[in-house]
């Protein structure tokens, strides 16, 4: 006899211990097995197979690293809408600079599956080819536009509202650009004054408010020599070309908060800070943006 049953009948008591087949205790001790099978690296993509003992079925689906602004195109095909965006943005850019060839693209996009999200975007009516050419149908073209859109107003804000780098900019860009709602993306077009350039000199595809802003509206925020003379604006920002000009402006009490008066415009401009009446070449000026008050 064993000790652990020495041990139970000891007494001389005879205890039945009882317990069920071992078979039946698998099903809730044993978690299902989940095999991974890479796909593609670079955007995660992995198949699921998952094995259960107990009604002997394997199931097997996608699985994704998925955002909230991630929405899928038709259920057959599983193509991300920020995969679509970034070459629709791909297409516009190349166009810009007189490229329209699908080899270009091919080479310049680091998505590994170009080729496949290509001939279904042709199916999706988004573009067609004329010969070597890409041309944008109608929907693609709408598309495009309002992620062009989304993307270079970002850069504005991110570079001359937060100051952020360049390098950084366009990581930030890169992904605000798939989740900025309409409204969200013409209320940042109004604040920034409706810019008609991105921070590299490129258009921004006009928006409704900038149509509107024409009829009706004022920008929130204004170039400096905007202001009519006597009036008066709060600093909201300054984008200088140097951190000289910044600091030489700090130095004189041209900051964000700081109430001005514009006294007069030619040939150069007067404004008055506070106590203090300073002349500015035109080149400064229009690096200061204010709020009428």
């Amino acid at each position: 006899m064993s000790s652990l049953r020495k041990t139970i009948f000891s007494r001389g008591d005879e205890m039945h211990l009882r317990m069920p087949p071992l078979e039946k205790l698998q099903p809730p001790l044993l978690s299902p097995l989940w095999i991974y099978l890479q796909r593609t690296i670079g955007h995660r993509r992995f198949f699921k197979i998952t094995l259960e003992k107990e009604d002997k079925t394997m199931n097997k689906e996608i699985e994704k690293k998925r955002g909230p602004h991630r929405r899928m195109w038709g259920a057959v095909n599983g193509v991300e809408e920020d995969r679509i965006d970034e070459i629709l943005e791909l297409i516009w850019t190349l166009r810009e600079e007189g490229v329209l060839d699908m080899d270009h693209l091919l080479k310049t996009t680091q998505d590994a599956e170009a080729n496949f999200i290509l001939r279904w975007m042709i199916k999706e009516d988004l573009f067609q080819m004329e010969g070597d050419r890409m041309i944008l149908k109608e929907r693609g073209e709408e598309k495009a536009r309002e992620i062009i859109r989304r993307h270079r107003l970002t850069e504005r804000l991110l570079f001359e509202i937060f100051e952020m780098s360049e390098e950084e900019v366009e990581e930030e860009a890169c992904k605000l650009e798939h989740i900025l709602s309409p409204g969200v993306t013409e209320s940042v077009c109004t604040f920034l004054g409706h810019p008609p350039t991105c921070i590299h000199g490129k258009p921004i595809p006009r928006g409704e408010c900038c149509a509107k802003f024409k009829k009706e509206m004022k920008p929130l925020v204004i170039p400096l020599d905007e202001l009519g003379l006597s009036e008066e604006g709060r600093i909201v920002f300054i984008a200088p070309k140097s951190h000289q000009r910044l600091d030489r402006l700090s130095n004189l009490g041209i900051v964000p908060g700081s109430i001005v008066r514009m006294h007069q415009k030619n040939p150069s401009h007067v404004l008055q800070i506070g106590e203090t009446t300073l002349a500015l070449d035109r080149d400064i000026v229009k690096d200061i943006y204010v709020k009428r008050v």
